[in-house]
């Protein structure tokens, strides 16, 4: 199975090339190995590229489906590293699977305080879902109002054509603040 990751590096036209690490995800190790002299991290990054020269948006939107990928990492072009976990917001019923949300995360107890938070808020409301207390448009309401809230989570949908012109998000783009206005 693995604990996938994608990998953005950043590139001068501010646009990205795409990389994957099957074990990536597992406890953000990729942090202790990847550096300007080890750019794919000693092996444990593909050297065969995904895509290249693709806009943030598209990354999110075309790319990092948040049912398969557990961490993204954007790479900055002096190797700043910011990494996010990835959380699926949908159930495993096959019904909308392209919900997700990133939370920036660092290796250590961060990332295992998001993990243990997003699992226990997750698995909690499938129950009260399945009990019939709450509509699963309920309870995904209330997970992203905690994801928001709480963690300062970016939401995206996965599968979707182009990135929605007059939403209210702002832009997601790490290496201009954390976000940016549209």
């Amino acid at each position: 199975m693995g604990h996938r990751a994608l990998l953005a590096y950043r590139r001068p036209d501010r646009l990205y090339d795409l990389r994957y690490s099957h074990w990536g995800g597992d406890e953000l190790e990729l942090f202790e190995y990847l550096g300007p002299d080890s750019p794919l991290a000693h092996g444990r990054i593909d050297a065969e590229l995904l895509a290249d020269a693709v806009a943030l948006d598209s990354v999110l939107t075309d790319y990092l489906d948040p049912g398969g990928y557990e961490a993204l990492y954007l790479v900055s072009q002096d190797f700043e590293i910011q990494a996010y976990r990835v959380c699926w917001l949908e159930w495993h019923d096959g019904r909308e699977q392209g919900r997700g949300a990133l939370i920036d995360v660092e290796p250590g107890d961060r990332d295992l305080q998001v993990q243990t938070w997003f699992r226990a808020t997750k698995t909690a409301l499938a129950d009260i879902v399945e009990m019939g207390v709450l509509s699963r448009r309920a309870a995904q309401s209330y997970l992203e109002a905690r994801i928001t809230e709480d963690q300062n989570g970016y939401f995206y949908t996965y599968g979707s054509e182009t990135a929605v012109p007059d939403r209210t998000e702002p832009l997601f783009d790490a290496f201009l603040g954390e976000f940016e206005s549209s």
